[in-house]
């Protein structure tokens, strides 16, 4: 079960992409239900029922000892009606994302594990651990930096550490790495239509 199920909140807006595991067990507990391509609403037995309806299914089957399942691409929660956090959370890989996996020093791109994170102001002198002091480096820049400033290392930042911004809902779809299903995309574009833009 490694398909991925686009998830909407109650107002059909795009707010995170899951596992079909974890959609499943949202439908089951009665937490969502399935959306299709005209907006309908299933519950887990409707969406067993209308299954059992048909011979084929273009998304697949999941076949149990009791009954099958077509696979669901959308849902949407039952409850839930907010849009997501409005600040990018600090994460290693929001931090290698916001940045390109570029080094900041000498802008070249590297595979995540040839990146480090480099305090520009050392911890040694109170930097902080925040988006305004901390970049990606490459192994032999962050070697050279060592525990200096950049100016003491005779080094200069290319790119300079900025907190990123959040681009709205649309951002959880445009900017992971799913590819967007065909089924999504009047959601997708919903969500991109309707998106506060950044000022």
């Amino acid at each position: 079960m490694s398909s991925d199920v686009l998830v909407l909140n109650r107002r059909f807006y795009a707010i995170h992409v899951t596992s079909l595991k974890r959609a499943l067990t949202l439908l089951y507990l009665d937490h969502a239900q399935v959306v299709d391509e005209e907006y309908r609403t299933y519950t887990f037995d409707d969406w067993r029922a209308l299954t059992a309806s048909k011979a084929q299914h273009p998304t697949g089957l999941i076949r149990t000892q009791r009954f099958s399942l077509a696979i669901p691409e959308v849902i949407a929660l039952k409850v839930f009606d907010r849009l997501p956090q409005s600040q990018v959370k600090f994460t290693r890989r929001n931090i290698y994302d916001h940045y390109g996996h570029r080094c900041c020093y000498c802008g070249e791109k590297f595979s995540t594990e040839n990146l480090n994170l480099d305090h520009v102001v050392p911890r040694s002198r109170d930097g902080s651990t925040t988006w305004e002091n901390i970049v990606t480096s490459c192994i032999p820049c962050n070697l050279k930096k060592a525990n200096r400033t950049p100016d003491e290392a005779g080094m200069r930042l290319l790119i300079l550490p900025t907190r990123p911004r959040w681009k709205g809902p649309a951002s959880l779809v445009f900017k992971s790495n799913f590819k967007v299903r065909q089924s999504w995309q009047r959601f997708v574009d919903n969500a991109y239509w309707h998106s506060e833009l950044e000022r």
